[in-house]
């Protein structure tokens, strides 16, 4: 208790000269917002309308769909046209067309015909469309019934076809495209008396469908999921026009439709997910006919004023950018240099005298600080931008995990982080090494480096930098370039201590933001907090918890088996925590570091989930300040942008910079700690700690140009599935390392052996199951650490079991010497 005391005092003594020079420039940014606040209330999306030329001569349009983004049109003599783009010209095919087309289904790569019986004019095939070239392609099997008006759209690779037989009955049929040998499969259809499909898209994991009964001047929105089946979204007041439906977006549906009396002409947006209807533009109808779905908009077949052929003309939607003012760059600015005063101040202050200093603060850091840097290093922009979405879209599933998180971080902090803190190590691996074998700790210090490089630092640096230039702007290289580099240099000057005080006031920056953004809400919504629980109560918004045993699915006992493979057996696999842990004075200290993480980590994450609600209400009471072409982890940025004052922009977009920039200066600081002590010190054992800090300054600026490079490239090449390939790895090859430290901790008998068999074990395991996608990529990680922990432990039993564990289990107390004199 003596030693612990002096420590104390010293980072109290330094604690108030840092806030005071924190707070000045936060106090301006208040008083820049208290003079600049101002509504914005331009229109958010426009239509524009141009027209497309005609075939030529007074030729008719008779149908018209695209193919791999080209127009392709049959005229009423059965000629078929493609559209030239470059030229602005159609051109007439030799080959004539064959067949009555009553309707389409499009994909990015392939387009699906409807076919009809020339003596019935009853729908009863389906045909590829094989180019303009080449018209007819391949059959697919026969309906198993005519239809008299059907729709079509394709989802999850299976062509469905929605529509009424001839007997007058409603019915869905699909066709799985990914078999040569597939049947057309009956599902079942919504309840009610019928109606006639007007169409069918789909968006997402769902289909949408609008029907229309006899002499109605309204239709019916009808939704269709997998898994729940069929619900009423909402009425339609008017007519959709044949084949203009299309799906834009990630959760939006656009369609073209006429009014109740006809008179006129509207482009409608549907939110697929809060159910709600938009007017985007209207103009007189003058006979419009059919159209499709081209470009950014639909394209329409209308009748020509001479009566002979036909006009066509595309309206499209036209996304405004919402440019940051100057207060919003003046608040931006005056963070980012707080940042860097930050990292500054600490190395006027003291320099980096020691590897102690540099890594882990002189391990002076108060428990307090050292939890919130932690529950900052974990949550990063893309929970800033990706819950909110996921609660927009969903619900409050994801949230249970956070919350049976906050039980086993209870475990963790009575019995892993102070076994672990009386080792007094620096890089978390070494434990694998003292208590199992050097290869160990090698490949895994190796496979952490190359995932937060590869993976984490680049899809941190990439994702929020991406939503920010679709709606504000802002160039997403500028954006990866300032992130990366003012990390980069608060970093390297202040080590960890500007880390994790950074964190702190990254972390009031980010949640007072978001709880802005939340009061903000409320006061615009005409119903206020009454309108917003009643509405998210309505939509079934808050739902937590799921417990249906399905592994597909984000269910309570889903959460429960990853948060106790995944936390409570395996919590020391992350360096980037765990270094926060090490920075404590005393294993008491490091304990208490884990309470305050636990102790925000369920209001943090409920806030989140609460703005991604909030928004959802937001959105259905005012559906026209969507943006129908923006993905949906654009929702918040969108908001951020459209909505909110002037300078409380930049402070909430400062506020998306803190979550990343406190994530990348936790993994540089890391990726630099854990180069040096694992592999520079042991290859050059004679070196000083004047050169490894050198070498370990020069690794973040590495790690951080690499990081930045390969989020460039990302922005540059737009190649998102790498992101996918790169975490699926992390839990194919990290997940068997991350059981060895359960083996270690928990058992007297594994030994290294044991541990490199059930490694090789379940890699080959989860790479089965990837192969085969048996579980959600999610479950990726705990599968593997499962197998791991069931093999390893078996296989030890063929080999001599080690000889001395001293303070490397948790049923001992006492620290052993050989772990000390390593790292110290």
């Amino acid at each position: 208790m003596n030693q612990i005391m002096p420590n104390n005092s010293k980072v109290s003594g330094h604690r108030s000269t840092l806030f005071s020079i924190t707070l000045k420039p936060f106090l301006a940014l208040v008083l820049i917002l208290m003079i600049s606040l101002g509504v914005k209330a331009e229109n958010l999306v426009a239509v524009s309308t141009e027209d497309v030329k005609p075939l030529p001569g007074d030729v008719a349009v008779a149908k018209i769909w695209t193919y791999q983004q080209n127009l392709v049109a049959v005229d009423s003599r059965d000629n078929i046209w493609s559209f030239d783009q470059t030229t602005d010209k159609w051109d007439k095919k030799e080959i004539p067309f064959r067949g009555i087309v009553k309707g389409t289904a499009i994909s990015a790569d392939s387009t699906y015909l409807l076919m009809a019986d020339p003596s019935t004019g009853w729908i009863n095939r389906v045909e590829s469309f094989g180019s303009s070239e080449q018209p007819q392609g391949y059959s697919m099997p026969m309906l198993p019934e005519p239809l008299k008006f059907a729709a079509a759209s394709i989802l999850d690779e299976k062509l469905f076809i929605v529509g009424t037989s001839a007997q007058g009955a409603s019915k869905m049929l699909a066709l799985d495209l990914s078999s040569d040998n597939a049947e057309w499969q009956n599902y079942p259809v919504w309840s009610g008396d019928g109606g006639v499909v007007t169409s069918v898209i789909a968006q997402t994991d769902r289909l949408q469908v609008t029907l229309k009964h006899e002499a109605s001047t309204e239709e019916q929105m009808w939704q269709w999921l997998p898994k729940d089946g069929w619900q009423q979204r909402s009425i339609l007041q008017g007519n959709v026009i044949e084949g203009t439906a299309r799906s834009m977006g990630q959760g939006h549906a656009l369609y073209l439709v006429t009014s109740a009396d006809g008179s006129s002409v509207k482009v409608m947006s549907f939110q697929t997910i809060t159910g709600a209807w938009a007017e985007l533009e209207r103009w007189d109808n003058h006979g419009t006919l059919s159209g499709t779905g081209w470009k950014k908009g639909i394209l329409w077949v209308a009748s020509a004023n001479d009566q002979n052929g036909t006009q066509l003309g595309l309206a499209q939607v036209q996304s405004r950018q919402n440019l940051l003012s100057l207060t919003d760059w003046v608040i931006l600015v005056v963070y980012l240099i707080a940042m860097l005063g930050m990292g500054l101040y600490f190395y006027l202050q003291q320099g980096q005298s020691s590897e102690s200093n540099f890594f882990l603060g002189g391990r002076s850091i108060p428990f307090w600080a050292a939890g919130i840097s932690i529950y900052a290093s974990n949550a990063s922009s893309i929970s800033y931008i990706a819950v909110p979405a996921k609660a927009f879209a969903t619900n409050w599933q994801y949230l249970m995990s956070n919350m049976i998180l906050v039980l086993g971080l209870i475990f963790v902090a009575v019995w892993i982080v102070p076994l672990l803190r009386r080792l007094n190590l620096i890089s978390v691996f070494h434990y694998l090494e003292t208590r199992f074998h050097p290869s160990i700790r090698v490949i895994s210090s190796i496979l952490f480096i190359v995932f937060q490089l590869g993976g984490r630092m680049t899809v941190i640096l990439y994702l929020p930098s991406l939503a920010l230039s679709t709606v504000t702007g802002l160039d997403i290289t500028m954006c990866i370039l300032v992130m990366g580099f003012v990390t980069i240099c608060y970093t390297v000057l202040g080590g960890m201590k500007a880390v994790i005080w950074t964190d702190v006031l990254q972390l009031f920056v980010m949640f007072g933001g978001t709880i802005f953004a939340i009061v903000f809400i409320l006061m615009k919504l005409d119903g206020g907090t009454t309108e917003f629980i009643s509405s998210a109560l309505a939509d079934d918004k808050f739902k937590m918890v799921d417990f249906s045993f399905n592994l597909t699915d984000a269910t309570i006992w889903g959460f429960l088996f990853l948060v106790f493979f995944d936390t409570v057996l395996t919590f020391p696999k992350d360096q980037v925590l765990m270094q926060r842990v090490f920075s404590t004075s005393s294993a008491k200290e490091a304990g208490r570091s884990m309470w305050t993480f636990s102790a925000i980590v369920i209001p943090g994450s409920a806030m989140f989930y609460l703005i991604g609600t909030a928004l959802y209400v937001f959105y259905q009471a005012n559906p026209g300040r969507m943006d129908p072409s923006l993905s949906l982890d654009a929702t918040f940025p969108l908001f951020i942008s459209a909505e909110l004052p002037v300078g409380v922009t930049g402070l909430i977009i400062a506020g998306i910079f803190a979550a990343a920039m406190s994530t990348l200066s936790s993994i540089l600081n890391s990726v630099a700690t854990v180069s040096t002590v694992d592999f520079y010190e042991k290859w050059f054992k004679t070196s000083d700690e004047k050169t490894n800090l050198r070498f370990a300054e020069i690794v973040t600026v590495v790690a951080g140009l690499i990081g930045i490079a390969l989020a460039l490239l990302l922005a540059s090449y737009n190649v998102n599935s790498l992101l996918d390939v790169a975490l699926e790895l992390w839990g194919l090859l990290g997940g068997g390392f991350a059981g060895a430290y359960t083996l270690g901790m928990f058992t007297k008998r594994a030994n290294w052996q044991g541990v490199i068999v059930g490694v090789t074990a379940s890699f080959i395991v989860t790479f089965m199951a990837w192969t085969v996608d048996l579980v959600h990529p999610y479950f990726y990680m705990p599968l593997s650490v499962f197998v791991c922990i069931v093999v390893g432990y078996a296989a030890s039993w063929f080999f001599p079991a080690p000889e001395r564990l001293d303070g490397l289990t948790i049923y001992a107390d006492q620290a052993g010497s050989k772990v000390q004199a390593a790292d110290q």
